[in-house]
């Protein structure tokens, strides 16, 4: 069955600051008119993201590399930040790794303790290092590309056999340096941003290396985007994410945006989409008025004991977005004559997973009792085939999201003015 998503706690049948009927059918008008301007945008090749058929070549290749290369390495370590990391570490928590497949390891940060740690612990002969850069001059990244190749030589290791990249197709320092040394390079689409660039060879080469299944994750992925071709906001799940979430800031004031996986295999969907959403629709507007959401991510039953308090009687600036298993795979039985006291005694011969659940429902449950809105994204599995459909589905919420922001998704001009700044910060050191 596919993604599912549970509005009813969005209406104004349930909380007050919900959409009544005449506004839902303002709503669908208006989604109509968002997904025909970004289906003729789309026709120009704008969105990359969502051309699958054409990028199969280049994802044959990764399958046929990642194949060959899998024996070889113990471990294989993701060199990256943002976008060109945080969709390897959802998928690395969602996904199991297959048989003697290599460890995946994520280095999405320039801390040094970090990295040394890193370093200190794997065995280099036996470590692929993937340099992940849409542009190739990312410092961050660059920097760390600099470390481990020091590293390679001073083993009298080979750089070219034990380092790989992922790149624009034309420009861009790493491009220069492949073609130099003769490391292995992967195109990353150039109509293709890194917050996007999940389904590409930033995603798909640390998945298939880590014997993930690539094929699901991508049919997933393509089911998902034939479904949303309907313009019909009723039947296009991204649309209803999208236009709700929207609405709930503009007409509601409520502009932070709470995503809450209640699974720990789904923990790291809420970073990936923190990304995702802050930084696309965090701009300037078309009339030239701050525009855009405050994504937040949690994570149930644990932030319960956190965030739910504010949820629940702070500010009524919050919507929350659940994401739910319908199963979990495997369950643990709470010992019907174990050693439980009587407080939890209720839990006597039922399961963890039930009590998951549970919560994730009574959370949802408490906060419509408090007039707080919420919805509920559920998937039948934690498997690839559904981890694709999810990734689809939230970056076209998100380019949907900013038709109806009124900004441009996929530039991030505050994070360039951010780079130059820490540029003539080091310089002038």
């Amino acid at each position: 069955m596919p993604i599912r998503i549970d509005d009813a706690r969005m209406m104004a049948s349930v909380v007050p600051s919900g959409v009544l009927p005449a506004e839902w059918n303002d709503l669908a008008l208006r989604f109509g008119e968002v997904h025909a301007a970004v289906g003729r945008e789309n026709l120009t090749g704008r969105y990359g993201f969502m051309e699958l058929e054409p990028q199969a070549a280049e994802q044959a290749r990764v399958s046929e590399f990642a194949t060959a290369a899998r024996a070889r390495y113990d471990d294989v370590v993701v060199l990256g930040i943002g976008g060109s990391a945080l969709g390897a570490i959802a998928m690395r928590s969602a996904l199991s790794r297959s048989g003697d497949s290599p460890r995946l390891h994520v280095v999405d940060n320039i801390d040094p303790v970090t990295i040394s740690d890193l370093l200190n612990r794997l065995v280099l002969n036996r470590t692929l290092w993937c340099v992940m850069s849409k542009s190739g001059t990312t410092v961050e990244t660059l920097c760390q590309y600099a470390v481990v190749r020091e590293r390679l030589i001073a083993a009298q290791l080979t750089p070219a056999a034990h380092l790989v990249f992922v790149t624009d197709p034309i420009a861009g320092s790493l491009r220069a340096i492949a073609v130099r040394d003769g490391i292995p390079v992967f195109d990353l689409p150039a109509n293709v941003g890194g917050r996007f660039s999940v389904l590409t060879p930033i995603g798909m080469l640390p998945a298939a290396l880590a014997g993930y299944d690539t094929a699901a994750l991508l049919g997933g992925a393509q089911r998902m985007l034939t479904r949303c071709s309907s313009p019909s906001l009723s039947e296009n799940p991204a649309g209803i994410f999208a236009a709700l979430l929207w609405r709930a800031q503009q007409r509601a004031g409520q502009a932070t945006h709470v995503l809450m996986p209640y699974s720990d295999r789904l923990r790291d969907i809420a970073p990936w989409f923190v990304q995702l959403w802050g930084e696309s629709l965090g701009k300037v507007d078309a009339d030239g008025f701050p525009a855009g959401p405050t994504p937040v991510g949690a994570r149930g039953a644990t932030d319960q004991h956190s965030l739910l308090q504010l949820l629940m009687e702070g500010p009524a600036d919050k919507v929350v977005a659940f994401v739910k298993l319908a199963a979990h795979g495997s369950d643990l039985t709470v010992p019907a004559d174990g050693d439980l006291p009587d407080v939890a005694g209720f839990m006597r011969g039922r399961t963890l997973g039930q009590l998951l659940d549970a919560e994730a429902d009574a959370t949802a449950s408490a906060l419509a009792r408090a007039g707080r809105p919420s919805l509920s994204v559920t998937l039948d599995a934690c498997d690839a085939n559904t981890l694709g459909e999810l990734f689809m589905m939230l970056m076209l919420a998100t380019v949907y999201a900013g038709a109806l922001y009124r900004v441009n998704p996929l530039d991030q001009p505050g994070v360039e003015l951010g780079k130059k700044l820490a540029k003539e910060a080091l310089q002038a050191r």
